[in-house]
């Protein structure tokens, strides 16, 4: 029976990477792998085979195309500036690992890499796309640019790791299942540079994933200059977890971040924490302090004791003030207010702040963002909920989070016990915290967003998010330890169709991308029910 359930287990997870566009079968060529020393292995996975997301159909059909010295990449004789931009992009990651010249031309008629819009693309919507591979080329077509340069992650993984080669023939045509595919970097507890978190925007994009959620500001450190606000960063700013030094961004750097995420396709969602996790600007402006007297900065891990002063109109002219320059260094349609672990202000103070954070929200032309705590208050119209619960969280405060859901507040799942990045694999795990347990690479995965939260219909979740918070994580290594490969699986859980997710396929597929991982040198962890080296 055990070999029966894992057999069966792959064969209908990799089932919608068959061989026909239309329906999606088992592909039929893997024996089964009964776990034993010598016991039959299955067949190895093809180009097709590997992708991750899974796309929503994608079959190996006739002669491939040779990627090589001769190959360009065409972007249309009209192409758009902003195609031209995504052909540009394209060639320049595909230029390292290959050493070609790649050079990006106009026209499509001629051999090589095609870039093309069809606005009547079918199966594609706003992000998906069509690949399509014969000995002439690999074409590439889209309804939208963001088609297009996801067109263009899922050919990479079909070109060898490093240098040139032939890609098998075939069709590929993809959509994702959900619109919001985030991951969430906490600069706040330990400070970051720019360049770490462009790195993580590259690797993301890769896999698809759609916004970065930035949290910019907690107890222990304020992140990003505020010009009506200096002293924030400049005092706020310098602490972190375990007395480092801290930092901050300045103004035109969160620009670059901003920019450089949209390049590829990536909106930034940044997070002003309140009326919780702010100790930095306490500690920064005595007034912003009930007492009038600011604390000391704080380099802890605790929770929940900090809270603005609800009743004092400052308060109010804080929150507009500084979110009123984040609005406007933020072209995305979201900012994040937080909301969570307020355990030192009372619940109708609590509910009376977040109505009037909401309104100001609003008036800057942008759509709130909060922790679920928010659905216990006055959700505005339109509100985005952002769930973080997990097993043993409360029914009524899961309850009150599926009824503001059908209600009409889309919901991001980020539940702890599977999407947080930072919750150790395994009692060896060194960075980490276990509050939620352990979170192994197949538990992180093994989930179906549009079902998690009994009673909450699929069509009221926006998307899924995995969290990376830092009270125990200050370096690059350890940072990439947490997220790789966890991120990639729940990278799929938001694009990739329902009939595709299945830990069985889902881990070949995995181990399939160690080779990518190694050569962009990210220091994954090497789960032990993954087949790596198969």
């Amino acid at each position: 029976m055990r070999v029966l359930r894992r057999t069966l287990g792959t064969l209908l997870a990799l089932g919608a990477l068959g061989v026909c566009v239309s329906c999606t079968p088992a592909r039929g060529d893997a024996g089964p792998d009964d776990g034993r020393p010598g016991g039959p292995r299955p067949a190895a996975l093809g180009p097709y085979e590997r992708l991750v997301p899974a796309p929503a159909s994608a079959r190996a059909d006739g002669p491939g195309y040779l990627f090589g010295a001769g190959t360009v990449i065409r972007t249309g004789a009209d192409a758009s500036e902003e195609v031209r931009r995504v052909g540009e992009l394209l060639a320049e990651q595909l230029r390292g690992p290959s050493g070609l010249p790649l050079p990006v031309v106009d026209g499509q008629d001629g051999d090589g890499i095609r870039l093309l819009l069809d606005g009547a693309a079918e199966g594609t919507g706003e992000e998906g796309y069509r690949l399509r591979t014969d000995p002439t080329g690999i074409t590439l077509t889209a309804r939208t640019p963001t088609g297009l340069f996801h067109a263009g992650q899922t050919l990479r993984q079909l070109l060898p790791v490093r240098g040139t080669g032939t890609v098998p023939g075939g069709t590929v045509t993809d959509a994702p299942r959900f619109a919001y595919r985030g991951a969430m970097v906490d600069v706040a507890r330990h400070f970051f540079p720019l360049e770490q978190v462009e790195r993580y925007v590259d690797q993301l994009a890769r896999y698809k994933v759609n916004t970065l959620h930035v949290h910019l500001t907690d107890d222990q450190g304020w992140r990003l200059a505020v010009d009506s606000w200096p002293k924030l960063a400049e005092y706020g700013g310098g602490s972190e977890v375990g007395g480092g030094p801290g930092g901050h961004w300045t103004k035109e750097e969160y620009r670059e971040l901003v920019a450089y995420a949209a390049e590829r396709y990536v909106d930034v969602v940044p997070e002003i924490d309140m009326p919780g996790h702010v100790n930095a600007a306490q500690a920064s402006y005595a007034e912003l302090n009930c007492d009038g007297k600011a604390p000391e900065r704080y380099t802890g891990i605790k929770v929940g004791f900090s809270s603005l002063c609800v009743g004092d109109e400052l308060t109010y002219r804080f929150i507009d003030e500084v979110l009123g320059e984040l609005a406007e260094l933020t072209p995305g349609k979201y900012l994040h207010i937080g909301g969570d672990e307020a355990h030192s202000t009372p619940a109708a103070d609590y509910a009376a702040f977040m109505d009037r954070a909401q309104q100001v929200v609003a008036r800057h032309g942008k759509t709130v963002v909060a922790w679920h705590q928010l659905a216990t208050a006055r959700p505005a119209p339109g509100a985005v909920l952002q769930y973080w619960g997990h097993d043993r969280t409360a029914a009524a405060e899961k309850a009150a989070v599926v009824a503001a859901g059908k209600a009409g507040h889309p919901v991001i799942l980020s539940p702890a016990d599977r999407a947080y990045l930072d919750m150790k694999y395994d009692a060896t795990t060194k960075p980490g915290l276990a509050w939620a347990g352990y979170v192994p690479v197949e538990r992180s995965y093994s989930w179906d967003p549009g079902s998690y939260l009994a009673g909450l219909p699929e069509s009221a979740v926006l998307g899924v998010e995995a969290p990376l918070w830092t009270e125990t994580i200050a370096n690059r290594g350890d940072w990439e330890l947490m997220a790789f490969p966890r991120v990639l699986g729940l990278a799929e859980l938001g694009w990739s169709p329902k009939s595709a997710l299945g830990w069985d396929g889902y881990a070949r597929r995995l181990a399939a991308q160690g080779p990518r991982l190694d050569a962009q040198d990210i220091a994954y962890h090497r789960a032990p029910d993954v087949p790596w080296g198969e």
